[in-house]
Order: C-alpha cells, then structure tokens, then sequence
C-alpha cells in the first residue's frame, strides 16, 4: 500500500492506495483536515505561525493513521499553500522538523502536469481538451492534444485567496462576483490557453467535485452522474448571488465545508470555460494525487510536453 497526503490551501488530504499488479490503483482510505492554511497567509505574504500549528497538527495526525497501519510507503507533497508564501522554504523545513515528514514543494507547472496524468488515467482517451484544476490557492490547467501536453499554466488564484481578498461576508455579491472575475481575466492575459474549442473540460479538485455535487441536487440528477454544464455553472452563481434562507441551507447540506469558497471557485470555472469555449465539465474522480503516485511515487507513467 501507498500513502500520499496533499498540503492544500484549503484541505490537507490523506489517500492511501492499493496498486495492483497489472498497475491499476485502488483508493482504499481517505481522510481529510479543512485547514484553509490560505487563510493564514499575513499581509507580508508569509504563513503564520498558527497557519504552520495547523499543518503541523494534521500532518501528525496522518502520519499516526500510517504507523498504526503500517504503511511505510509514504509521500507528502505541498502545491500553492506553501510555493505562494515569501517564507516558503522556512515553513517546509519547519514542518519537516515537527512531523519528521519530507515535503516535496511542487511547482505550479508541476502541478498541472500531475492533475493531467492523474485525470487522463481515469477517463476515456480524447484526441484533444484541457484539464482544470481549481484548488484553494492557485488554478492550474493543461492543454493537451494527440497524446501530448501543448501548455500547462497556473495562476495564483484560487477559491479560497479570492474570497479572503474579495467577499466581505459569506458568499459573494453580483458586485464581489464581477471583482473576482476581472481579476482572473487579467490574470489570464497573456497566459497559455488552448488555440482550439474545448467542448469538454476534464474538471479536477474540490471547487469542482462540489459543483457537480450541487447541479446534481438542483437539477435532479442521478447520483453517479460526473457531467455539468457550463449554462448550470452560470446558473449557480445568478441563484446563489443573492441566496434566500433555503439556498443557505442547500449549500450547509451538500458543500458544507465549502460554502464560503464555491462560489469565488465558480467564478474561476466560469471565467476559463467562457474562454476556452468550454460546453460542459466532466468532473475527474482522480486528479494531483494520483498523478504523483503515477509519475514520482511509482515511476510508472512519463509525460510529453
């Protein structure tokens, strides 16, 4: 068995996989902590000391979870919620030092490339398209067409910056909406977006995995489905803009750990989607941390960039 635990901005998570002889992996355990470490980050742009408790705490209680169950394979990487700090290699040698962990700092373009190695091993082969991956502190996408990697980008936007920066209450105004979309679009000039449509986006990360949780329970959709439309996302973020007392307790019901980051996230799907001339968001089961168990853990897939 394989454990990699995920330092986010928002979540920390713990997977822990079974690999098959034929190379299949199976996730057998999960476990999460909502840390919102984005959250901690002081106006010098560096992580607090709280922030770094917070981390620290979760980071040993995983690593109590994998020496109760013997799991010695282990692998801990962190994406924006350290790279986007100004005390980025302080705070890795500090966590290190407490959890006895060693914590391998990806890149934003590392990132990406994992989130597509991840995504692409649990979906049908396509001759072209782009996989998404909104995370609490950056987004990172890639353009891929005929097996290979065209671009692959990240910005320093994510759900849960975007709220600490733009909403004043708890979910954001048509006005905060229109704030947070100018600064993605600004952000996204001059970026590396796909020169061809992409009708289906492969959606990675929390953002979306609680979108298609949303659309399926407004518009009655079966449980299993993994398929939203770009017109539903829009649709959430006109209904949730100016939520009655029911729309409050729909989302405390299905995204309740993210009520106050979905929308800034939508925001973000939006803005790319209406760019990328994207129709639909197929929402991926698998995403960076199975990428990183393929690529850097097992050695078991290459990329083409």
């Amino acid at each position: 068995m394989y454990a990699i635990i995920d330092i986010g901005s928002n979540t920390i998570r713990l997977n822990v996989y079974q690999v098959e002889e034929d190379g299949a992996i199976h996730s057998i355990f999960q476990s999460k902590e909502t840390a919102g470490l984005a959250g901690y980050v002081q106006e010098d742009g560096s992580m607090s000391r709280e922030g770094l408790d917070r981390a620290a705490d979760a980071l040993l209680r995983f690593r109590s979870i994998l020496d109760a169950l013997h799991i010695e394979n282990r692998a801990v990487f962190a994406t924006a919620s350290l790279r986007n700090i100004t005390n980025s290699e302080e705070a890795v040698f500090q966590l290190q030092e407490r959890t006895g962990l060693m914590i391998r700092l990806l890149s934003g373009r590392e990132e990406a490339i994992l989130d597509y190695v991840g995504a692409t091993s649990g979906m049908e082969e396509r001759e072209q398209g782009m996989v998404l991956d909104i995370g609490g502190g950056s987004t990172e996408w890639v353009c891929f067409s005929q097996g290979r990697i065209r671009h692959a980008a990240s910005i320093p936007l994510g759900s849960l910056n975007l709220y600490n920066r733009c909403v004043e209450t708890l979910l954001p105004s048509p006005k905060e909406q229109a704030k947070i979309r100018k600064q993605v679009k600004k952000a996204l000039d001059g970026a590396p977006l796909p020169d061809f449509p992409c009708p289906v986006i492969c959606g990675v990360g929390g953002t979306i995995r609680g979108a298609g949780k949303l659309c399926n329970y407004l518009y009655k959709l079966p449980a299993g489905n993994r398929t939203i439309t770009l017109n539903m996302v829009d649709g959430l973020l006109e209904r949730f803009s100016a939520p009655a007392k029911a729309d409050l307790q729909i989302l405390l019901k299905i995204v309740p750990e993210r009520v106050h980051t979905l929308l800034p996230g939508l925001v973000i799907l939006s803005t790319l989607a209406h760019r990328c001339r994207g129709d639909a968001i197929e929402v991926s089961s698998y995403g960076v941390r199975e990428g990183f168990l393929l690529t850097e853990v097992l050695k078991r897939r290459s990329v083409t960039v």
